[in-house]
């Protein structure tokens, strides 16, 4: 069993707000992905997966696996490969938030550690 720390209520509803958005981009970008890995994004497609990064990010600004996440460069537009590589770590750090904040405490059952303000 992993130690649970803490969140405040503004912290899960910004995560809960970008984790639907973010998990469907992610299982759509890796169905694109299996048929042309070496193919190029477009434009318009890294600016529209850079929106919703940034939002998961302000999400996860206080995380300590945060530093590691970066947008898309929108000027050398990447390989579905990479581009799959760099959403990846963001499933990482989306799935560590939720296993530090979220679990099961006998006085509260199963739930968010919200910190009471």
């Amino acid at each position: 069993m992993s130690r649970l720390y803490y969140v405040t209520e503004a912290q899960v509803l910004a995560y809960e707000a970008v984790y639907g958005v973010f998990a469907e981009l992610f299982k759509e970008l890796k169905e694109l992905g299996k048929k042309k890995p070496e193919a190029t994004l477009s434009a318009a497609k890294v600016k529209l997966i850079n929106r919703v990064l940034d939002d998961v990010r302000k999400a996860l600004k206080d995380a300590p696996d945060a530093k590691y996440l970066d947008s898309i460069d929108d000027q050398a537009l990447p390989q579905f490969g990479d581009a799959i590589l760099i959403l990846s770590q963001y499933e990482g750090a989306l799935k560590s938030f939720k296993e530090r904040h979220y679990g099961y405490r006998s006085s509260h059952g199963t739930g968010w550690v919200i910190r009471d303000q």
